[in-house]
């Protein structure tokens, strides 16, 4: 075992020393044989009665508590290293805000931050964790009034945002396996984690549908179609909520698009019509608060029509509490209170900021700074009678209620054991990697360039300003301490002796000029005329060529916004330079949102799209490359050609895509360019499938009725593969313009060469429903188009239903 420094040891001897303090300043007495005496009064209140009803113990604690404990359920504690400047419990909280309690303590020792490199014990080792966690709670729960449990809360868009959880690629690479049951695994194991490490709140999925390929957190969302998001999200929501935590949406609402897909301080004006809202921007939030009862929201920071969410009555309450018949509590994304007032300026104080997003339905302010900043105002606002108590115990009412579905009343610490034996990235490395392979997409494989063929690579370049790099595997909410395997790894890895494995980066990702560069072409300085040199050097003599090209992590997700969707940088130079060689290039894709490779899709005979992946992502992409794996994955937002056509998206307008007319009294020739380099839905495989018996049934007669769609698929390649068979309906004539056709339903299925597999859909009147003139959800009678095909563009089955 290794030494620990000096520095360490003194900080466990503090934190010993604390915690004992803490154990004799409380009598042992609180701790009975089925309940806690949380108010250390000598005898069992209701709301400290397990056997109670969940109605009867929050009304009695809400009783019990003064306004100084009510306000502290409306705030948020950053965590050590965030705002907390101690990572146990000090002397000097008897003199903060918490000393009357919180609501929740975000990212408490999860990594971020300094704590993982001040306070590893507390990290990394899951007892130290574990046992810090407990420290924290019951101090919380002996040294307060009342003893209300704190929440840990902790993000989880890529895994569980701890240090050494099991990590998961991108949002939009999750989105492109396609695989329901994948991404529940996936929320289970993040909940999981979740509980026994100590936390009891996920911040998962994110539920942002991706319209605007500009924006910097396309990266960050499951693609671009309403459905899809909301077939996934009811996945995560469910496994990480299996678990015994809570599950928070991200972000509500009309987040995904501001203006020009501007990001960082902008984040706003989304131009968004109000029919569009409800049936593309709230369609996921709608279906999965129904289908799945998640504990939590997060209110988004911008405006929708010129009201900031989180201060809008309508999105937090009408819609949100009393239409979808959400029951958890509101939490907001960092600055949405304050942007009432500095940025969005309908406030003309703060305080009254604070006034407006607790009477619009928010529950808890959550931003990087003391809560006393959010606590201080509330008492304020209270006593001088400008925000009403009944407000306020409304606010808190919704806290405590999730707290005791949670069972922190009854059970607030945890077992370290059961950390140490059940947490960690090694404990799930075969998923690790599954999800992995499933999430890439194959885009392009002429000539059966892939699978390269292990046996007759001598040598291979691997060369790209991304084949050695590793940060687009680390995300700021994911795990953030686990090693990686780069591309360029993962090939030596596959080959090992059996090939020679060269190396040349080639070029920065970007060049000094960037991003203005990308307005202005500027010539190749003489260092990077020799990078690419030096690449075109190393081709010599190879048999294959894997350029690896794209974006890291400072040019696209939160806060990183383009202007151009090319290669940045010299990449394109590189990847010409490397293609006039005449050897075989293999292009594969590190990018967090589509990108405008139509030189490539031209001239480059295989490419793999990536995404972002996370920490094997060398492993699997080499096995992909060389045939151990046959990629299956689907896009789940469409590549334009050009940033000219955006937005240009799935599902879209009829007629809103069309060509321009040659003659005719309105022909004017073509001025543009027309259609996506890969729609929506589309991935190739090293195999090939067909599709055939498209059956309807019963026979559909009814607007009220449901019927079953089912086709046969029949893998008809040599080797086994992965067909994502998609279900597309059209509303051939309508009262209001619909959409030319919408995704309704898909299916991931493996085939052995010369398998058939029968794929059934149920469709219910919910997929064929409409918001009318009024605005009201219907399905109008008249005909549809029942779609079956591998893409939104590649239709294989149709047929036309008749409703009446």
């Amino acid at each position: 075992m290794k030494k620990l420094p000096v520095a360490i040891l003194l900080l466990m001897a503090a934190a010993s020393t604390t915690a004992a303090a803490a154990q004799k300043t409380t009598p042992k007495t609180i701790y009975h044989k089925g309940w806690i005496d949380f108010n250390k009064n000598g005898r069992m209140d209701p709301y400290e009665d397990p056997a109670r009803s969940l109605d009867e113990r929050v009304e009695d604690l809400l009783g019990q508590m003064t306004l100084e404990e009510k306000s502290c359920q409306l705030a948020t504690l950053y965590g050590y290293g965030r705002v907390l400047r101690d990572s146990l419990p000090t002397e000097r909280w008897k003199n903060e805000v918490w000393k009357d309690g919180i609501a929740n303590i975000d990212e408490m020792l999860n990594g971020v931050g300094k704590c993982l490199r001040t306070t590893p014990h507390l990290v990394s080792d899951y007892t130290g964790h574990v046992e810090a966690k407990n420290t924290i709670q019951r101090w919380f729960v002996e040294q307060t009034r009342l003893g209300i449990p704190v929440e840990f809360t902790n993000e989880g868009i890529h895994g569980l945002n701890h240090s050494r959880a099991t990590p998961l690629p991108a949002p939009i690479a999750i989105g492109s396996t396609w695989n329901r049951a994948l991404v529940h695994r996936a929320g289970e194991i993040a909940g999981h984690e979740a509980r026994v490490l100590g936390y009891k709140n996920v911040y998962a999925p994110i539920l942002d549908v991706a319209r605007d390929p500009r924006w910097g957190r396309v990266v960050e969302c499951y693609g671009e179609d309403p459905f899809l998001i909301a077939e996934l999200g009811v996945e995560m929501v469910r496994g990480i909520q299996s678990q015994g935590v809570a599950s928070t949406l991200k972000h509500y609402a009309a987040y995904s698009v501001p203006k020009g897909g501007r990001d960082g301080n902008c984040r706003t004006d989304p131009h968004i019509a109000p029919r569009e809202l409800h049936q593309m921007y709230l369609y996921p939030f709608r279906r999965v608060i129904r289908e799945s009862g998640p504990m939590g929201v997060m209110s988004s920071y911008n405006d929708w029509d010129g009201v900031p969410v989180t201060a809008s009555r309508y999105f937090l309450t009408d819609l949100l509490r009393h239409e979808y018949g959400f029951d958890g509590y509101v939490v907001s994304d960092s600055e949405a209170v304050e942007y009432v007032h500095t940025k969005h300026a309908v406030a003309e104080t703060y305080e009254d900021a604070v006034r407006q997003v607790l009477e619009a339905g928010l529950n808890v302010r959550t931003n990087f700074s003391p809560p006393a900043r959010f606590i201080l105002p509330v008492r304020k606002l209270v006593r001088e009678g400008r925000l009403s108590m009944e407000v306020v115990d409304q606010r808190v009412r919704e806290v405590l209620r999730v707290k005791f579905r949670l069972g922190l009343f009854d059970n607030p610490y945890n077992d370290p054991r059961e950390a140490v034996a059940e947490a960690g990235a090694d404990k799930h490395r075969d998923f690790v990697l599954d999800i992995q392979r499933q999430s890439l997409v194959l885009l392009k494989n002429e000539d059966k360039t892939l699978p390269l063929d292990k046996k007759k690579t001598a040598r291979v370049l691997v060369a790209g300003p991304l084949a050695d790099e590793d940060n687009f595997m680390i995300s700021r909410y994911g795990p953030n301490d686990l090693p990686t395997v780069t591309v360029l790894d993962g090939i030596r890895n596959y080959l090992g002796d059996g090939a020679e494995v060269r190396y040349a980066k080639g070029c920065d990702v970007v060049d000094a000029g960037f991003p203005d560069s990308e307005l202005t072409a500027t010539p190749l300085t003489a260092a990077e005329r020799a990078g690419i040199n030096e690449a075109v050097k190393q081709a010599a003599g190879c048999d294959v060529i894997v350029a690896v090209l794209g974006e890291d992590d400072e040019r696209v997700g939160e806060s990183h916004s383009r202007t151009s969707l090319e290669l940045p940088g010299r990449q394109q130079q590189l990847l010409e330079a490397l293609h006039a060689t005449g050897v075989p290039v293999v292009l594969v894709l590190i990018n967090g949102q589509p990108l405008t490779v139509n030189w490539a899709a031209q001239n480059v005979p295989a490419i793999l799209e990536g995404w972002f992946p996370s920490v094997e992502g060398g492993t699997a992409i080499a096995e992909t490359l060389f045939g151990d794996y046959n990629p299956g994955g689907k896009l789940t937002i469409t590549f334009p050609r050009s940033t000219g056509q955006i937005e240009l998206n799935f599902p879209y307008k009829k007629g809103s895509h069309g060509a321009q007319p040659r003659k005719g009294p309105n022909g004017g020739g073509v001025t543009r360019v027309l259609g996506s380099i890969y729609p929506f839905g589309y991935g190739l495989s090293y195999t090939t499938f067909a599709y055939k018996n498209l059956r309807i049934a019963p026979e559909p007669s009814r607007t009220q009725g449901s019927f079953r769609v089912s086709c046969e698929v029949t893998n008809t390649g040599d080797r086994r593969g992965d067909e994502v068979v998609q279900l597309y309906i059209s509303d051939k004539f309508s009262s209001v313009v619909t959409y030319e056709s919408v995704l309704r339903g898909f299916e991931r299925v493996t085939l052995e060469p010369g398998e058939t597999k029968t794929v059934s859909f149920e469709v219910t009147p919910s997929h064929l429903e409409l918001l009318d003139s009024n605005m009201n959800w219907t399905v109008e009678p008249g005909e549809f188009e029942i779609r079956i095909g591998a893409s939104s563009e590649d239709i294989r089955l149709k047929e036309t239903v008749r409703l009446s």
